[in-house]
């Protein structure tokens, strides 16, 4: 049963006559050699299960699913299965802080304390010794603003990009409301973080809805994101792909059940990950990006917005390629060190690498290995979603790397 699910494959095509008149791509060679690409990747085991979506302005151009959803059960991954898209998340957060700013509510160099209490009086680590743990702090030298939790340059972190906050423990009477004292003053660098979580909490306190409300009312109803939520109603449950990771202290062996499972719902939505999604509604999502915030009538930006967002917010600030803190994720290979940049919700891709994304591209993924990009330029995006741990594990970005060049020869192909 398992090794038949492995090799089942589940290709959708789309029609041809919305796409100008050209040949169905899901028909083409390259379509053919992306779905053997795929394919060979689960076949061979380098991943349990993926599904694949190519779109551009007009309409999605490939969509796949290969593997299982499941690998003790063998249970076949569908093309509208449901993953748990983790820091994916983060895009859409900014996308509704960016409406809020758009409506004059907020501004990008507002401190952010002005909104949110909790920020006043924000410490930087001084000093932490590793060795005992013991730390000194100071403060810090100005407020955070808006956009400095919409670039990661906000000073916080996490435990996994990290060792400071992984092994800092806070004295008897210390409240960090969003996990630890800064690693540098403001603005200084940047670095991954539960910055979008504070950004959702602005959301939250501006609009006066909860995530979940702000984000259906305002995002996931008029694109027509019917699949995309925090909560996962029981019925779709079967839908929802287990929880994966790879098996070892190093989490470097075969891929097996994580212990516990997530379940439906999610006690306390945050900004910086947690909703569930598919590739078709992370597709329209992105679709809308493309298209200048709009999608089939619907406008949920302003064109001039999402230029914005897709441009340099960091001045002469770079980000780097972190090492992780935790076996969780590997280390961040996939940026390019110290030449990509940050716009608001988004890495921005500098370099022009042979048959890949153009530079101005924007990007991100999720720690089970969901990514996507959006090409502005190519006026092309791709969503690719597995469902694993480590973070950025070779195979996965080995997976990832393959499916972008396949896009780009589709694309050729199709003009």
């Amino acid at each position: 049963m398992h090794r038949k699910a492995i090799g089942m494959i589940f290709s959708i095509g789309v029609a041809a006559a919305a796409l100008n008149g050209t040949a169905n791509a899901q028909n083409s060679a390259a379509s053919t050699a992306l779905d053997t690409s795929l394919r060979g990747a689960v076949e061979r085991k380098d991943v349990p299960g993926v599904v694949a979506l190519v779109t551009n302005r007009d309409g999605v151009l490939y969509r796949s699913a290969f593997g299982v959803a499941d690998v003790a059960t063998g249970r076949p991954l569908a093309a509208d299965a449901l993953f748990r898209i983790a820091s994916m998340t983060k895009p859409v957060t900014s996308v509704a802080l960016m409406q809020l700013v758009e409506q004059g509510r907020v501004a990008l160099d507002d401190p952010a304390e002005k909104y949110l209490p909790e920020l006043v009086g924000l410490k930087v680590f001084e000093s932490f010794d590793p060795a005992t743990g013991a730390y000194q702090l100071r403060p810090a030298s100005k407020p955070p603003t808006v956009r400095h939790f919409l670039t990661h340059t906000s000073g916080l972190a996490y435990p996994f990009t990290s060792t400071i906050w992984r092994d800092f423990k806070p004295r008897a009477g210390e409240t960090y409301p969003f996990g630890g004292p800064l690693l540098f003053d403001p603005g200084e660098r940047w670095h991954y973080s539960t910055s979008t979580d504070v950004c959702g909490k602005l959301v939250e306190v501006i609009s006066g809805q909860k995530l979940e409300d702000y984000f259906r009312q305002h995002i996931f109803a008029p694109l027509k994101m019917d699949d995309t939520s925090y909560n996962v109603p029981e019925a779709k449950g079967p839908r929802l792909v287990a929880q994966q990771q790879r098996a070892g202290v190093r989490m470097d062996g075969a891929v097996e059940l994580q212990n516990p499972q997530l379940g439906l719902t999610i006690a306390a939505p945050v900004g910086g990950g947690g909703l569930a999604s598919t590739a078709d509604d992370y597709g329209r999502f992105v679709r809308m990006l493309l298209n200048g915030g709009a999608l089939d009538g619907a406008r949920v930006l302003k064109a001039e917005t999402v230029d914005l967002m897709g441009q340099n917010h960091i001045g002469a600030v770079s980000v780097p390629a972190l090492k992780s803190a935790l076996a969780r994720s590997a280390d961040f290979t996939f940026i390019a060190d110290g030449r990509d940049k940050w716009g608001l919700g988004f890495l921005i891709t500098t370099d022009q690498a042979p048959g890949k994304r153009s530079p101005g591209s924007m990007s991100w993924g999720g720690i089970n290995n969901t990514f996507f990009w959006i090409d502005p330029a190519r006026g092309i995006a791709g969503v690719i979603m597995m469902q694993y741990l480590p973070f950025a594990d070779a195979k996965a970005l080995a997976v990832y790397d393959a499916f972008e060049r396949g896009t780009y020869k589709l694309v050729s192909a199709e003009r």
